[in-house]
This record gives C-alpha cells, structure tokens and sequence, in this order.
C-alpha cells in the first residue's frame, strides 16, 4: 500500500515538474515575442528614417546581438578590401563579431586572455585553423603588448577589427598602430550618455567583474577614435557596441553629424534574448554551394 502511495506521488511530482518546464518555456516565448515587439515600436520612430542610419539593418546571426547585420550593411556601404579582421576577447569562439564572416570566406585572428577557451577554439574549429584561415593567439592584452600581437598575423590595412576586452578597450584602441583597420567594432559603456566624457582608468591588470564599471563613455571612445582618423557611424540598438569607419571612406553613406549625440543608444541589455538564432551555436564544416 505504502509503495502505491509513493509511486502515485512519483507520478504526480514527474507531472508537476513537466508542466511547469512546458510554463517557462511558454513564458520564454513571450519574453522574447515581447522584446521583438519593443525592438520594432522603437526603430519606427522617425529618428531611423534616414536611410543612411544602420540601426534598422541589425540582426544576428553569430553575433552577441544585432552586430552582424550592422557590419554587413558597412561593408555593403564602403565596399569590401582583402576581407581580414582582427577581434579580441572572443571566448569560445561560438559568438562574437567576426564569426559570421569567417562563414562566408574571410580570414584573421582571434585573440583571447583564456587558454581554456583557445584550447577549446583550437579543437572546434580544427578546419579553419589547420587551412590558415584562422590563426588563434591566447594573451592577455595590455595596451604595451598588443601591436606584437597582432603585428604577428597582421600589418597595414585590414577590414575589421573588433574590441571587446570588458574595460581597458579604449586604452588599447588608442595604442594600436600595426594596422589600419577599415572599420572598428568597439564596446562602449552605455550607462553613460552624451557628454559624459568618461573613460575607465587604465590598469594592466583589470578583469572585469560582472558590474556597471568597466569600459568608457560614447563621448571618450568618440574621441579617441577621432584623433585617430575615424568616425561614429553608428551604434546597435542595445547599446553595447558602437561602430567607426576610417575617414577616407565615409563619402555620402552615413549620417551626420559623425558624434556621440546623434548616435548614442542607451543601454538595453535586457533585450539580450531578444537576439537568438535557433538552437545552442556550434560550429562545423561549410561549403559554398
């Protein structure tokens, strides 16, 4: 009798637990219907009608959030060079900004502070790494070794290279000179808006720690990037990354006035899932069909 009862209990726990996983995820669906939902009241304000504004061309494919549609509609814009990129702080490999184009034919160098994560890029992605495509350097950056760095795959002109090392950014974009990127992906410190001009100050051995203090305003990136012949030409519509083409490039294709004020976007970071791409990433052999 005592074994019926338990089992009569086993069943309605097992029950209990499968219909409150078929909730959450029916409750996930929202949430990710409703920031959809958010995402499109916010770009038909009439702010992005310019057709030369890149927000409403976001979208994500292996990006953390809309960077891979923001970076492909730049390289429709000013064309496309010898399709090399340079990204920094990529984890596993899995999501960052340069994977999509590692996809479609480009090649470079990733480079990240974790040997675990280089360990586990070197073995997922065996067929890029072992054809040249991808070279992959485990170093923690400082803004003293990172021209070595990259001066060991790269020199001169390159297509894209990409920032994100969760606060010393700005201090390392400032001393990069081994290259000459076409256009820079960088993160910015959304809680700070225009004027804010403020950046983290530079401390070799900062790791960041999960809170608000990391990285610098739109305004110091802005800044940086301008002395250094690049302008603002947008930023994704969660307020993570901003995005600069060299100035030689800029013609009549983007929206001016090139500064913080026009392009900043607050930050949203709740709209994280709002950006998903089916199942967990993954990577393995394509070919162009």
């Amino acid at each position: 009798m005592i074994l019926k009862y338990l089992n009569k209990a086993k069943r309605i726990k097992d029950d209990l637990l499968f219909a409150q996983e078929i909730i959450r995820r029916r409750v996930d669906t929202l949430a990710v219907i409703e920031r959809e939902r958010y995402v499109k009241e916010l770009l038909s304000d009439s702010r992005y009608n310019d057709k030369r504004r890149l927000e409403r061309h976001g979208f994500k494919v292996c990006s953390q959030y809309d960077e891979d549609g923001i970076i492909q509609e730049i390289f429709n814009r000013i064309g496309l060079g010898a399709r090399t990129f340079v990204e920094f702080g990529v984890e596993n490999g899995l999501e960052n900004n340069t994977l999509k184009l590692l996809l479609e034919g480009w090649s470079g160098l990733w480079i990240e502070g974790s040997e675990t994560f280089v360990s586990q890029i070197n073995a997922k992605f065996e067929d890029v790494v072992s054809n040249g495509r991808l070279r992959v350097k485990a170093a923690f950056i400082t803004r003293e070794n990172i021209n070595g760095l990259i001066g060991e795959r790269f020199t001169g002109e390159i297509d894209l290279l990409s920032i994100d090392i969760d606060g010393n950014d700005i201090h390392v974009l400032n001393s990069i000179d081994i290259v000459r990127p076409r256009v820079i992906v960088i993160e910015y410190n959304g809680k700070f808006p225009p004027p804010m001009n403020l950046a983290q100050r530079y401390n070799p051995e900062h790791r960041w720690k999960g809170t608000d203090y990391g990285g610098s305003s739109l305004v110091a990136i802005t800044k940086v990037a301008s002395r250094k012949g690049y302008s603002l030409v947008g930023c994704g519509i969660v307020g993570v990354n901003a995005f600069f083409v060299r100035d030689d490039l800029l013609a009549d294709k983007f929206q001016e006035p090139f500064t913080a004020e026009n392009h900043y976007q607050p930050a949203r970071y709740f709209l994280w899932q709002s950006y998903v791409s089916g199942h967990a990433p993954d990577w393995g052999p394509y070919e162009t069909v």
